[in-house]
């Protein structure tokens, strides 16, 4: 079995049913920062990544993680020598608390702006996922949105821009993230896919996300006309991140960069999803 196929098998079991089990381990435990390419920087824990991109004008943070892993991502913030209020912007893949947990206290201590889709607002101002899932609600805190995003319309902070791609499915906000990076004089396009698994949705009967199944297929066929030469995705191990950053410390060179990655990751999406 190839190696994309047994990290997305594992994400699925992780991502399956957070309330059935405690969280692995690897969720919350201490990762050091590190440098990716461009002025992305990652700044999560082993098992859930938060992606920090430096601007002209300030920092923009990717993803909160869970609400006990705050402390040790403002530590690693403060490692690569930023500060907590350099963040300006606050964005989210989607609405679980996996992801979205330590977005209030981090908006609290930062004073950053948080934008979000449309689709995942409500659930990130109530701190509830709306769909119904094999493993029952899981809260989170709620934190309150500043500005609705629009889909493709890039989000801008100093000399940098992140467009969202609204992929919804696993939840009804699900949103992408597409930047571009120059590195040694090329331009490469970088892709924060939101979740693609099916992770515990109720895909039949599904009161409250009724329509998850065509907001699948629907995400699924979006993504197939995106070309990405790096994936970084919200669970780093379906990208193995950390490796590759290992192999890019041991002298690698171009490392992170997979064209082909994006579109292995949601052809196998979509037949665990058909499945």
């Amino acid at each position: 079995m190839r190696f994309y196929s047994r990290v997305l098998a594992a994400v699925l079991v992780a991502a399956a049913g957070p309330a059935a089990a405690q969280d692995p381990p690897e969720w919350s435990q201490p990762q050091a920062p590190f440098h990716i390419l461009g002025d992305i920087y990652y700044v999560g824990s082993k098992g859930l990544a938060a992606y920090l991109v430096n601007t002209s004008r300030g920092l923009v943070l990717l993803d909160g993680t869970l609400a006990e892993n705050v402390p040790q991502i403002e530590r690693n913030i403060k490692t690569l020598g930023f500060r907590t209020t350099d963040i300006k912007l606050l964005l989210n893949t989607h609405a679980h608390s996996d992801h979205a947990a330590g977005l209030a206290r981090l908006k609290a201590d930062s004073g950053a702006r948080m934008l979000a889709s449309a689709g995942d607002r409500a659930a990130l101002e109530s701190g509830r996922p709306p769909s119904n899932t094999n493993y029952g609600l899981i809260t989170f805190p709620p934190v309150k949105v500043d500005t609705a995003l629009a889909d493709g319309v890039p989000v801008r902070l100093g000399n940098t821009a992140l467009t969202p791609l609204f992929t919804p499915g696993h939840t009804p906000g699900c949103t992408s993230w597409i930047i571009t990076v120059v590195q040694q004089d090329h331009k490469l396009t970088v892709i924060f896919p939101c979740s693609l698994t099916v992770a515990g949705n109720r895909l039949v009967g599904n009161s409250g996300y009724p329509g998850i199944v065509t907001d699948y297929r629907r995400s699924f066929d979006r993504l197939r006309g995106v070309h990405a030469d790096v994936v970084l995705p919200a669970h780093p191990e379906q990208a193995d991140v950390l490796g590759r950053h290992a192999r890019q410390v041991a002298g690698a060179t171009g490392t992170y960069i997979a064209p082909a990655l994006l579109q292995t990751l949601v052809s196998d999406s979509k037949s665990a999803f058909e499945a």
